[in-house]
């Protein structure tokens, strides 16, 4: 059982800042989302190639507060919008979850329209090695990255930096074999997309 990288999330205060942000850093424009009504948030979406995308996901204002701790530890989020999150994708979420680090969260079913899918989701939001390990998902169906316009970007390599990174290496052994994917050693978690557009290579923090 092996993990696939599916898509990367960059979390934002409003949506309109994190729009503003991924735009200026890419030179891209965003399609709309959706909302997610059990953590109350909403997204925007970038169709990558490869069969990923990119999201922007803040806390919806209209939305009532939810009930559990929303995902993406967006309760405790603050300053500029950052790309604080990596999801990825496997056939069996029981069967990752039982090789991944303790806190890696539980399942819980989700749907968007008619999107299907399980989300291991944290208990208090927050996920192990302080965000660097990845969100797990298994998507029933159909998946949002065929639905999107292409964007023209490609992600070349993710950078993952943290303290504990061989720790974290370890804790991904045998999980996931991604040549794009890149931990690093760094004085605080912080992750880095480098991304191939019509405009060159950008970067997107």
């Amino acid at each position: 059982m092996m993990l696939e990288l599916d898509h990367l999330a960059v979390a934002a205060a409003t949506l309109e800042e994190g729009r503003a942000h991924v735009e200026a850093a890419l030179g891209v424009t965003l399609q709309a989302g959706g909302q997610h009504a059990r953590f109350g948030t909403h997204n925007l979406l970038l169709g990558l190639e490869d069969g990923l995308y990119l999201e922007v996901i803040a806390v919806d204002p209209a939305a009532p507060a939810p009930a559990v701790p929303r995902w993406f530890d967006l309760d405790s989020f603050g300053g500029a919008p950052r790309l604080g999150t990596w999801i990825c994708r496997c056939d069996d979420l029981e069967a990752a979850l039982a090789r991944a680090p303790e806190g890696a969260g539980v399942p819980v079913d989700l749907a968007r329209g008619d999107l299907r899918w399980r989300m291991a989701v944290a208990r208090d939001g927050r996920m192990p090695f302080g965000g660097a390990f990845p969100a797990l998902i298994q998507w029933q169906g159909a998946h949002p990255a065929a639905r999107l316009t292409p964007s023209g970007c490609r992600l070349r390599r993710l950078v993952i930096a943290h303290p504990a990174a061989d720790d974290l290496r370890r804790a991904l052994s045998g999980l996931i074999d991604d040549t794009r994917v890149a931990i690093e050693a760094g004085a605080i978690m912080a992750l880095q997309a480098e991304i191939e557009t019509a405009h060159g290579l950008r970067r997107l923090g």
